[in-house]
Parts: structure tokens; sequence; C-alpha cells
């Protein structure tokens, strides 16, 4: 499926619609199907892909299932050279993964090509393990006996990954889970199936045994179906926590393996020796890069009161020049959120804000110019005088707004930074070498941030979160493995 250099709007093969299941692409069984839209413009329709439901997913388990012996046996070695085939292909088809993602998603196609150099690390990575995936030798208590540790895949493992990066965050969950050993249930969101389908591609086209990765299109039925079969060990997930906290209560009676990566609401600290150039360019990043859609996005700017005046009158500036428009578009600088419910929740956090006693100075609506297409657009928003308690100050909005909430001095802003119940991504700009060790130390987040934008962290590092932003082990990382396998000993006399 080709894309020319030129074209925005690609012609969808038809098999990419359906599902991925032991090898085949297939309709969903109930033969029901959902729109694919883009947020950018909602007279372009991608397609309509399948909408599938608990039959779909019981096959696609069961073709997971009958694959595992095969693969699992194989050794990690073998496997990796998949991935390698994989990763070869991904850079050949960046160009049309980067904009399926533009067109599904909606964002800038800057940051869609680099959502795919992202996966195209995590593959790497990830292939890369393959010779380390060992245990270790351990002395033995008694004479002429070896001791040792390994690891074993733990089988079939269902990934449920979300729309805002369709493509990375399916590959820091397909890459390891197959490398490990296990087999995989694919279930992206609805909102972004095509990209999906096209990593599924990808590593058909490498030449993935069939029943080893598995696509199943659809919504909450296909994904409670999946973390309820009983051949599942293990859910990996991406997304909200409400649905992360209900997958592990759901498959808790079984005591289904899970690793859930959940929301945030992360706070960059400005102290008053702060590099205000420096802070402001890396809240603007990190708050309006994507729309604000990231589960490492800066929505606080805490805020030291002495140096708050000129921080603001510097970030209101820059935000205030941010030109909103369609991905395609070069000129455009902030994206449109993925669609209407996004952009409503951004509207009524505006709202409920101001209500709060937070006072817009940028922003505050949606973005309306003549020559932008009916779509998902909202003004990149500033909000200041935020109560370090008000919900916008609590709570993730998943959207292009930022609150800037007043501290005090350095305790206070890390005592507002951390008093919230997500601990994903934690930022502290300042000139200090000790506020920075002692931010590291105080900092109630999974991945802290030093003088620079807290969007995250590299392919081998563990994309991480603390308090309710994480439970189980990390994604990405060496760390990884710890979910996809489990640990044995053995002990044999000679």
């Amino acid at each position: 499926m080709a894309v020319a250099p030129g074209d925005t709007r690609f012609e969808v093969a038809g098999h990419l619609t359906g599902n991925h299941i032991g090898g085949r692409w297939v309709a969903a069984q109930s033969g029901q199907r959902r729109a694919d839209v883009n947020p950018a413009d909602f007279s372009d329709v991608l397609g309509e892909f399948a909408e599938s439901g608990g039959a779909d997913v019981d096959l696609a388990v069961e073709e997971a299932r009958r694959a595992l012996g095969h693969w699992s046996g194989i050794g990690p070695v073998e496997r990796a050279a998949f991935l390698t085939r994989a990763l070869h292909l991904l850079e050949e088809r960046t160009q049309e993964l980067a904009r399926a993602i533009t067109r599904e998603q909606g964002k800038l196609l800057k940051e869609a090509v680099g959502e795919v150099r992202r996966a195209r690390a995590v593959l790497e990575f990830t292939a890369g393990q393959a010779r380390l995936l060992g245990g270790v030798t351990a002395p033995a208590e008694e004479p002429r006996t070896f001791a040792y540790t390994f690891r074993r895949p733990i089988g079939v493992v269902g990934l449920i990954s979300p729309w805002n990066f369709p493509l990375a965050i399916p590959m820091w969950k397909v890459a390891p889970a197959l490398l490990a050993g296990c087999t995989a249930v694919l279930k992206p969101s609805p909102l972004t199936p095509l990209t999906s389908a096209l990593l599924v591609d990808v590593f058909q086209q490498a030449g993935l045994p069939d029943g080893v990765l598995n696509l199943v299109q659809g919504d909450a039925a296909a994904g409670e179906a999946l973390v309820a079969n009983p051949a599942v060990a293990g859910i990996s997930f991406t997304g909200s926590l409400p649905i992360g906290t209900a997958i592990h209560t759901g498959g808790a009676h079984r005591l289904l393996r899970t690793q859930l990566e959940l929301g945030g609401k992360n706070a960059v600290v400005v102290c008053d020796d702060a590099d205000l150039d420096k802070a402001v360019d890396a809240v603007v990043h990190g708050a309006f890069g994507q729309a604000g859609q990231r589960c490492s996005a800066t929505s606080r700017a805490v805020v030291d009161v002495r140096v708050r005046e000129e921080f603001l009158a510097r970030l209101v500036a820059r935000v205030g020049r941010l030109r909103v428009g369609p991905g395609f578009d070069p000129a455009s600088e902030l994206c449109p959120v993925v669609d209407t419910v996004r952009r409503d929740a951004a509207l009524a956090a505006i709202a409920g804000a101001q209500r709060d006693g937070g006072k817009v100075v940028c922003g505050g609506g949606r973005a309306e110019r003549a020559d932008l297409p009916d779509g998902c657009y909202v003004q990149p928003t500033v909000i200041r005088d935020v109560p370090w308690d008000a919900e916008l100050a609590q709570e993730e909005v998943f959207g292009p707004v930022l609150a800037v909430v007043d501290a005090e001095d350095f305790d206070d802003a890390l005592r507002i930074a951390n008093s919230v119940k997500y601990g994903m991504s934690g930022t502290v700009f300042t000139a200090s070498q000790s506020r920075a060790f002692e931010a590291m130390d105080r900092f109630e987040a999974g991945m802290l941030h030093v003088n620079r934008p807290g969007v995250g962290a590299y392919a081998h590092l563990p994309h991480v979160g603390d308090k309710a932003s994480q439970y189980g082990p990390p994604e990405c990382s060496p760390e990884v493995f710890d979910f996809y396998t489990a640990w044995h000993s053995a002990c044999i006399a000679y």
C-alpha cells in the first residue's frame, strides 16, 4: 500500500480494514464496522474498520495459543531475526506510516515521523536484548550441584493500546512480547485502526509465523473479552485510570498478570533561579506538542511567585503565536485533538477552571479560522491563578490546556507538584545543583527531568509512572521482560 509523497489522502487497502487472525485478514464475525474519520477534516473518512466482539477475540486467542509452542521453542536469537527484518521494513515504510498516523490521529506530520522513529528505536533496542535474556548461576548448598535461574514466556498476552501513539505504544508492547516468546492479540483503540493494521502488516511482511501476532479491532466489548478469556496469561494496557482499574479487578479472580500505564498530571517546577527561556521552551513543547495528548504532557507549570510575571509574559507571547491547523499543513504548529469527545472535555475543563478562580490569559475556546476545515481544533490555552487543589490542577485533561499554579518557594512547589494522585513525569528548572538532586529525591514521579522537557524517556530507559500512573513492571527497557516472562530456578545434582 504505497503512498505517493504528495498525497494526503490515500486509498486504504480493503484487507487492512478487517482483523488479522491466524495469518489471515478477516471481517468481524458480526459484520459490524466503524468509520475512521480524520479529526482535522470530518469530510475525510479513511474507511470502515471491523467492530469486533467476544467471538472474534476468542478466535484470535485460540490461534495465538496454537502458535505458542513453536514460537516459544525457537529461542530469542531466532525470534530477534524477525524483529530485525521488521525494523528494516519499518524504515522503508516510514512515510507511509507517518502519513497514516497524521491522517487518522491528527498529529503534525513531523510529530508522526518522530513517532515512527521512536517505534524503530524501541524495535532496535528490543531485538538487541535477544542475547541478554538469560538468568544467573548461583552457588549451591550441597556439593556436586549446579544451580541457576532462567526465564520462560508467560504465554498468550493481550495488548490493549491507545490512540495517542498508535504506532510507538503498540510497538513497545508487541516487540518485547514477541522476543520473550509470547504470542499476542493486539487490541488497538477504535480511533486509530489503520496504523495498527499497518504495524501488523509490517510483521506479516517480515515473515512472522501465522498466529504469533493477531489483531482484533474494536472497542470495549473486544477489550472485555480479552480480559475474560482464561487462555490469556497477561494484559498490557495503556490508557485511563478507570479502565486500567477495571482490567485489573476484572482479572483478579484468576490472578491475571497486568501491566498498566495509566494517567498523568505532570508538573514542571520553575524555580526563582531558572533559565526562563529554557523553561518556557520546555513548557510549550510539553504542554502543546501533540495538542497535549500525551501521558507525559506538561499540564501544570508550578512557578515561584518571584518569577511568575516574567515567566507568564514570555510564555503567553510564545503560545499566542502558535498556529493551529491540520497536521499535513507545514505551517501548522498545533494539531487538532483526536475527536469531539476530547475537544468538548478540553473546553469543559477551561470553563471549570474559570469557575474555580483561574484567569484565561491565552486561548480559551475552539480555534476558528476561515481556512480551517471542520475538525477538532482547540486554541492553545494558558490559565493563571489556578488554585493548587482546583480540578484543572488535579485531573488529567489530555488537551492543549496548561494550568499555571503559584508556589511560594521550592518546598511549596514540590508540595504542589506531589499533591495529585498521579506520578508519571516530573520536571524542575533550576540553576542549583542541590535543588536538582533534592527534586530527584522528592518528586513523586516515575520519569524525572532537570532543565529539559519532561516528555518521556529513551527506548532503553523504563517508561514508568509512580502512584496511580503505573501498576506492574515498566514498559521499554530491560525491565519490561519482567512482565512477559516468569522466573524459574533449577538445581541439578551431578
